[in-house]
C-alpha cells in the first residue's frame, strides 16, 4: 500500500531536499501548486493535490486542499474499525505525513506597502486546517511546520519509524504556531475594523526562534519590531539574554548626558559614568565593578573611535552598543568574532507599556519615564548641598533608578564606584555597594548615595553615613522620615528628598 506525505508550504527554504528524502524513504508526494512545480522541476516525482482529489483548486487558489479526501486522510483513526471502513467506501487513502507552514501574513500585515485586501489575501485558511487536523491526529500523523524541522525528522524516519514522543513533540509545536498566526491576524483584525478601540494594544511581527531562553532548556522568541530601534553589525546572534540586558543598558544610557557609558550585567549597571569624552567615560565605567564587566553589555552614547576600540578589545564583552563607530574602529571590534556590534537606529518608544505574564492573561504598566526635575528637590536637613555634590546626586539617582529593588547606589565624580542591587534587605544592599567599592580600590569619602525608595528606619541612613557618604537622595515619604533627617543630621550629613519612587522589579 502506498504511502502518502502532503506538502504544501510558502517558505520553500530546504523543501526540495525534504521533498527528495522522502520520496526516496517510499513516500508518495502530494502537493499543491506552487510547491508541487518548485518539487517537479527538481525531478522528484510528485502528485498534484488537484489530481489526487479529482478537483480543481478554485478561486485563485483558495481552496486547494479544504477536500474530503485530504482531511479524512488526515484525522482517519487507522486503528478504529469504522474509519476503515468508511475510508474504503469512500475511497480515503491515509495521509501519514504533512508539511505546511503558512502564507506570510505576519510579514505582509507591518508592510505598508501592502494595501488592506493583499493583506487579507495573505491569511491563511487550508494550512492552519491542515496542520491542525495533523496535529490532532498525532497518533497517526507527523506535523511538520518549520524548515528547521526537517533535517531531524528525516534522520528519525530513516531508522526505520517516527517515536510518539517525536509527533507529540510536533504536534505541541504545530498548535503552538498556529495560534500565534491567529492571534497575529485577530490583533490586525481588531484593530483594523473594531469602532470601540481597547486602550493596550500588543503589536505582533514575524515570530523568531532563539537558540533558547534564560536557561538551555527554555524555548525563546521574540516577536514585533526590535530590530527597527537596533542594527546588529557584526557577531553571533543575540540571545534572549542578550536583547535583555540590551535594552536595560540603552534605557539607562538614554537617560544620561552625552559622553557616557552604561555597563550592563543581568540588567543590572556595573558601571556607568558621565565624562567630557566616551572613552573616558568607559574607562570610568569599568572602574566600578571590572570583574562583573566580565562578558557584560558596554552602551555608548557617542561614536566609537580607534582608541576606544582598543580599550574595548581589551576584555570580553558580549555585545557592545553606541551610536555610531568610526569604520577603522569597526574593523578593530570585528576582530572578536563572536561578539555582537550593535548600532542605534532610533530611540526606544518612551510610550510602550510593559508586560509581564500572570496565570489568566497579562499584568501592564506604562514604563518608568519619571524624569529628575532639580527644582523639585526638596532639602531636608541642616547641611545644604554643594553644586559638585548635586551633579553626583542627579546621576546617581539615574543610575538607581535602572538597578534593581532594593538598590543603594555610590556615586563620586558623575561615575558609579559601588552598586548594590536586588536584595531583599536595604542595608544589604548599602553593605554590598561599599564592599563592591571597596573591592576595586574607590574611597566612598565624599561620595554620594541614591536610595530607589524610602529609608523605612533610620538605621539604613546610619549605614550609608558610616561609609563615608556627605549626601543622599531617596523619594521620602517614610512615617520615620522625622528620624531619618534626624539621623543625617547629626551626621552633618546632607539630604534631599525627590517625591518619586523608583522600584524596579
Amino acid at each position: 500500500m502506498s504511502k502518502y506525505a502532503l506538502i504544501s508550504v510558502s517558505d520553500k527554504e530546504g523543501i526540495v531536499e525534504f521533498a527528495a528524502a522522502l520520496s526516496g524513504l517510499g513516500y508518495e508526494i502530494l502537493a499543491t501548486g506552487n510547491t508541487g512545480k518548485v518539487i517537479k522541476e527538481n525531478g522528484i516525482k510528485c502528485l498534484d493535490v488537484s489530481e489526487y482529489t479529482s478537483f480543481p483548486e478554485v478561486f485563485s487558489g483558495r481552496v486547494k486542499t479544504l477536500q474530503p479526501s485530504i482531511f479524512g486522510g488526515i484525522l482517519m483513526r487507522r486503528d478504529n474499525e469504522n474509519d476503515i471502513r468508511e475510508a474504503e467506501k469512500n475511497k480515503i487513502l491515509p495521509i501519514d505525513i504533512v508539511c505546511v507552514n503558512l502564507y506570510p501574513f505576519p510579514k505582509v500585515v507591518n508592510d505598508p506597502d501592502k494595501n488592506l485586501q493583499t493583506k487579507i489575501e495573505n491569511i491563511d485558511i487550508g494550512g492552519p486546517s491542515l496542520i491542525r487536523a495533523a496535529a490532532k491526529n498525532y497518533k497517526y500523523v507527523s506535523v511538520i511546520t518549520n524548515p528547521k524541522q526537517y533535517k531531524l525528522f528525516i534522520e528519525e524516519l530513516s531508522s526505520g519509524t517516527v517515536s510518539i514522543e517525536t509527533r507529540q513533540a510536533l504536534a505541541a509545536e504545530a498548535f503552538s504556531h498556529t495560534a500565534f498566526y491567529d492571534a497575529i491576524i485577530a490583533n490586525f483584525f481588531e484593530k483594523e475594523f473594531s469602532q470601540q478601540k481597547t486602550a493596550v494594544r500588543l503589536n505582533y511581527d514575524i515570530r523568531t526562534s532563539l537558540r533558547y531562553g534564560e536557561n538551555p532548556h527554555q524555548k525563546a522568541y521574540i516577536s514585533g519590531s526590535f530590530y527597527d530601534y537596533f542594527d546588529a553589525l557584526h557577531g553571533k546572534e543575540m540571545s534572549y539574554n542578550n536583547i535583555i540586558d540590551l535594552v536595560a543598558a540603552v534605557d539607562l544610557l538614554n537617560d544620561l548626558d552625552h559622553n557616557s557609558c552604561a555597563i550592563i550585567k543581568h540588567t543590572n549597571p556595573c558601571g556607568a559614568a558621565t565624562s567630557d569624552n566616551l572613552l573616558r567615560a568607559y574607562e570610568n565605567a569599568l572602574s566600578c565593578d571590572p570583574v562583573s564587566a566580565f562578558g557584560g553589555i558596554v552602551a555608548l552614547n557617542g561614536k566609537v573611535d580607534i582608541p576606544l576600540a582598543e580599550k574595548l578589545n581589551e576584555i570580553f564583552l558580549e555585545i557592545i552598543y553606541a551610536e555610531d563607530y568610526d569604520d577603522a574602529a569597526l574593523e578593530i571590534l570585528k576582530k572578536k568574532k563572536n561578539r555582537r556590534l550593535i548600532k542605534k537606529k532610533k530611540n526606544l518608544p518612551a510610550d510602550e507599556l510593559q508586560v509581564k505574564n500572570i496565570p489568566g492573561g497579562l499584568a501592564l504598566q506604562e514604563r518608568d519615564n519619571s524624569f529628575l526635575k532639580e527644582e523639585n528637590l526638596k532639602l531636608v536637613t541642616n547641611r545644604e548641598i554643594k553644586l559638585e555634590e548635586l551633579a553626583d546626586l542627579k546621576f546617581a539617582w539615574v543610575v538607581c533608578k535602572h538597578t534593581k529593588s532594593n538598590a543603594i547606589v555610590y556615586v563620586k565624580n558623575l561615575k558609579a564606584i559601588g552598586v548594590g542591587a536586588g536584595q531583599m534587605s536595604r542595608i544589604d544592599s548599602a553593605k554590598i555597594a561599599a564592599s563592591k567599592a571597596a573591592e576595586h580600590g574607590h574611597d566612598l569619602n565624599g561620595a554620594v548615595a541614591a536610595s530607589d525608595a524610602f529609608f523605612p528606619f533610620a538605621d539604613g541612613l546610619i549605614e550609608i553615613a558610616s561609609k563615608g557618604i556627605t549626601s543622599v537622595i531617596q523619594p521620602g515619604g517614610s512615617v520615620r522620615d522625622d528620624e531619618v533627617i534626624e539621623a543625617a543630621n547629626e551626621r552633618n550629613i546632607a539630604m534631599v528628598f525627590t517625591g518619586i519612587r523608583n522600584f524596579k522589579h
